[in-house]
């Protein structure tokens, strides 16, 4: 079973979803793109549907990421088939406890930028869709720097074994698949 990982954003059309094709790009430089799940998704559902903001897909493109993208919103009855929900910022990290429905579940919650030791006490990454480019290679220059914090805590997460499968009780309750 793949060790998966969702980012969240407010309306995953900017930071998830930039997070997520940065963090897909280094895990498969790593080679473990059989091991390894990346995905992302929005606490609020304005935006399902809808692709990526025009800025985000032209910051990932000009620095050599995919961007193939569609929005859709965080679901409750996703924790149990994640390993590791990333939340972009504080608001996104108190909405997504809010959905979560066990102790187990709340602990599978981090804040990306505590994956950057050189973050310091500022671990929100800021919401560029209010301002221009710069806003987005400043996300994108704050996700790369602690994406390697995170495949290191997504690697030792994979050698801890493989997760447990879902109880039956929560079967079909897994993120519906994505292609990339």
């Amino acid at each position: 079973m793949a060790y998966r990982v969702c980012f969240v954003c407010t309306g995953n059309i900017c930071r998830s979803p930039l997070a997520e094709h940065v963090f897909r790009a280094r895990v498969e430089e790593a080679g473990l793109g059989g091991a390894v799940e990346v995905d992302s998704a929005g606490t609020g559902g304005w935006h399902e549907g809808d692709g990526a903001d025009p800025r985000t897909v032209a910051v990932l493109e000009e620095h050599g990421y995919t961007s193939g993208h569609t929005a859709r919103q965080f679901r409750a009855s996703w924790f149990p088939a994640l390993d590791l929900v990333v939340a972009l910022d504080e608001g996104h990290v108190r909405e997504l406890r809010r959905l979560a429905r066990t102790p187990d579940e709340a602990s599978k919650i981090r804040l990306l930028r505590s994956y950057d030791p050189s973050a310091g006490d500022a671990l929100d990454v800021p919401d560029p869709y209010y301002g221009g480019p710069e806003g987005f290679e400043e996300c994108l220059e704050m996700t790369e720097a602690a994406s390697e914090g995170l495949l290191a805590a997504v690697r030792e997460g994979l050698r801890s074994g493989p997760r447990e499968p879902l109880p039956e009780e929560h079967r079909g309750d897994e993120i519906e698949e994505r292609t990339p």
